[in-house]
C-alpha cells in the first residue's frame, strides 16, 4: 500500500523556507512508529532539510540530479522510479513523506493518507494539496493531546481512498 504521510495546518502548510515551522514531538513519535521498519520516498530537498538518511528505513531519495551520494540514501530519479525501487525491496507499506512537488505527483497514485492537522494558522511557502472530497473519505480520526511539549492543538487523521 502506498501511503502519505504529512502534517499541515488549517490551510495544509506544511513548511517554510525548507524547513518544518512548528516542534510537535507527538506528531514526531507518530511518524516514527509508523514509517519505522519500512520504505520512505522523499524529494531531495526534504532530505536536505532532515539532513540524513533516517535509520531503520529504506531511504529513497527523488532527484533529477545525478552526483547526489549519500550514505543510506536510494537515488531515484522519479516518483515512479523510487515506488518500483521500495516495491522491490519490500512488500509492505511504502510511505511518500514530502514535499510539497512529491505530494502533488503521488496523490493519484496512493492508497491512504495519514495527515496529523494542526489546528492553528502558520506563514508558510510550502502547501500539501486539496484533497477532493469526492475522492478521500476519513476513516480515523483522533485528537492529540496538548500538554508542555506539544504546545498545538492537533489531530491525527486516516484518509482511505474511495474506489
Amino acid at each position: 500500500m502506498i501511503k502519505i504521510i504529512v502534517a499541515c495546518d488549517e490551510k495544509n502548510v506544511i513548511g517554510k523556507n525548507n524547513q518544518l515551522i512548528w516542534h510537535l514531538p507527538a506528531d514526531l513519535k507518530h511518524f516514527k512508529n509508523l514509517t519505522m521498519g519500512h520504505s520512505i520516498i522523499m524529494g531531495r530537498k526534504t532530505f536536505e532539510s532532515i539532513g540524513k538518511a533516517l535509520p531503520n528505513r529504506n531511504n529513497l531519495v527523488v532527484s533529477r540530479q545525478s552526483h547526489l551520494n549519500v550514505d543510506g540514501i536510494i537515488l531515484c530519479h522519479s516518483l515512479e522510479e523510487a515506488i518500483l525501487k521500495a516495491k522491490s525491496l519490500s512488500r509492505d507499506d511504502i510511505f511518500i513523506i514530502g514535499g510539497a512537488e512529491i505530494y502533488r505527483q503521488a496523490l493519484p497514485l496512493a492508497d491512504q493518507i495519514i495527515l496529523t492537522r494542526l489546528h492553528d494558522y502558520f506563514d508558510g511557502d510550502a502547501f500539501f494539496p486539496e484533497l477532493p472530497s469526492e475522492q478521500w473519505e476519513v476513516i480515523h480520526a483522533e485528537r492529540g493531546i496538548t500538554d508542555e511539549k506539544n504546545p498545538y492543538q492537533y489531530s491525527f487523521m486516516t484518509y482511505q481512498k474511495i474506489s
